[in-house]
């Protein structure tokens, strides 16, 4: 396949998309988002696969939906925002089949630019105190601090603690209990940049690749 880069276009619709954001004005524009939103998804995440193919850990790159692109349309079921659409690509390359259940990699397009991360979201009671654990054991400690470093040199970092208090039952110091107070862990961009001008070239998919392999110590911690 031979990928000639981003579209300027899908920046273009995400931005107007956020001005105006109704079910009306995205059926009139509907040609846009099957071109430049679901199409050009699509041929990034399959520009992207052989070469997450060949990580390791190995990264899924599947351009469906609801597997390596996450639907534009929100759940507002239960949520105050009632807008219908989410103004974002949002790429996701997993380390399993269960996209957005198991560790991966996320890559989202915004109209402010380009933001990325790695991690594993929502872990469940078990899953968490089998992360603490390791957290608390100095050579697997070492190792998840050792691959947080790696990535944040490709600019992702941690966020808040989710915890005001180290949980019950741990044995911990002051410079490291910040990991014990999270009920996932993800390291990401903290601000979008602004899109690069690769982003629009032929070197996208491998300047992508080059930001997840980046993530992949942290990935392949989180998988162990």
């Amino acid at each position: 396949m031979t990928y000639s880069g981003l579209p300027r276009a899908t920046f273009d619709f995400l931005a107007d998309l956020e001005q105006n954001n109704d079910r009306g004005w995205f059926e009139d524009h509907r040609a846009d988002y099957e071109a430049h939103w679901l199409s050009a998804g699509f041929d990034l995440i399959a520009a992207l696969a052989p070469l997450c193919d060949r990580m390791e850990p190995r990264l899924l790159a599947v351009p469906k939906l609801n597997q390596s692109l996450r639907r534009i349309h929100r759940d507002t079921r239960f949520s105050r925002d009632k807008t219908p659409y989410q103004p974002s690509l949002h790429l996701i390359l997993s380390t399993g089949s269960a996209f957005n259940k198991v560790p991966g990699m996320h890559i989202v397009l915004t109209p402010e630019g380009l933001g990325y991360g790695a991690g594993h979201y929502g872990l469940d009671p078990a899953a968490l105190d089998r992360m603490r654990a390791r957290m608390c054991d100095a050579e697997d400690r070492a190792a998840l601090l050792s691959a947080l470093d790696r990535a944040a040199e490709a600019g992702s970092t941690l966020d808040a603690p989710d915890l005001a208090r180290t949980p019950k039952g741990y044995e911990t110091e002051p410079g490291w209990d910040h990991l014990l107070r999270r009920k996932s862990l993800i390291a990401r961009t903290q601000e979008n940049l602004a899109p690069p001008d690769w982003l629009f070239t032929p070197e996208a998919p491998e300047r992508l690749a080059a930001i997840a392999r980046a993530h992949l110590p942290l990935l392949a911690w989180l998988c162990a």
